[in-house]
């Protein structure tokens, strides 16, 4: 059986309120087609329509972003040849993170390192087994190169790799709110492990995806003291994300991205600090140049 057609996003974005700082960085996008040149990987869980990077800038113009990070999406495995031409293509506007068998050569990574990937990322067996598990080689490997490693767990599993994803070197970014389920509230355990693991220094959170920590509909309200609660612990350790094009919502009202921008004027309401976590954080995170003034 084939797998199925992943619903379209909102191809209208409104302009949102919020007005974007120099350099701001949607910190994961997924990317797709031409599908006649790259076919989705046999165990991916979904097939998307063409995303491409013109229709990306497209939305990141509307909304005000300068860049964005490609994550290699699921669909298409281990398979990383869509990235890199996308790299390729658009060296300026776009950075990457890999998914990357355990057994990568390092000449390998470092040919990725010098197309624009900046990171590598793990998942959750629940995510799917054609994806990368957690490799402590890979991880050493990108640490030597200055990437950040990032992990998606499954809803509630953060604390079952909690420990094993602070031996790895390097920085950590976790994915949609480490996968926090927010009905659970800040007063869950699986909220106090994200709080130490970020009382390290070495672990960020990418405040996106709040349709992936609850089956609410936007403006996903039990979201919204999650967010808070991490902004007041750590905001030096957040980046944010739009997760466009919203892949797996089926049976779901898809969201429209000027309103996800617009949530962090509820999530993040200093300014001072919204900017950072939108440009400085995130370019410093992923290698974008400072904006031109």
């Amino acid at each position: 059986m084939s797998p199925p057609l992943t619903p379209p996003p909102d191809p209208n974005p409104r302009t949102p309120r919020l007005r974007c700082p120099p350099g701001s960085v949607d910190c994961q996008v997924h990317l797709f087609g031409p599908a006649t040149e790259y076919p989705f990987d046999p165990g991916s869980k979904y097939v998307s329509a063409d995303m491409l990077p013109e229709e990306s800038i497209r939305i990141q113009d509307i909304l005000g972003l300068d860049h964005a990070v490609i994550v290699s999406g699921g669909g298409y495995g281990m398979d990383t040849r869509h990235l890199c031409d996308t790299l390729q293509r658009f060296p300026e506007r776009f950075r990457g993170v890999a998914l990357l068998p355990a057994d990568t050569p390092q000449a390998e990574m470092e040919r990725l390192h010098g197309l624009g990937v900046r990171g590598t990322r793990f998942v959750s067996p629940r995510h799917g087994t054609h994806l990368p598990q957690i490799s402590e080689r890979v991880a050493a490997i990108a640490a030597e190169l200055g990437w950040v490693t990032q992990f998606y767990p499954g809803q509630g599993e953060l604390e079952g790799f909690a420990d094993r994803l602070l031996e790895l070197p390097g920085r950590i970014v976790l994915d949609h709110f480490a996968a926090i389920p927010a009905s659970g509230g800040t007063g869950q355990a699986a909220f106090t492990t994200l709080l130490r693991m970020l009382d390290t220094g070495r672990v960020w959170v990418r405040i996106s995806g709040p349709m992936r920590c609850t089956k609410e509909d936007f403006p996903y309200p039990s979201v919204t003291p999650i967010a808070q609660a991490l902004v007041a612990h750590a905001p030096e350790r957040l980046v944010w994300g739009s997760d466009w094009p919203h892949v797996n919502m089926a049976g779901r009202v898809m969201p429209n991205d000027g309103d996800l921008l617009d949530l962090l004027l509820e999530w993040v309401p200093d300014e001072v600090v919204r900017n950072r976590i939108l440009s400085d954080q995130a370019r410093d995170l992923y290698d974008f140049p400072a904006p031109s003034v």
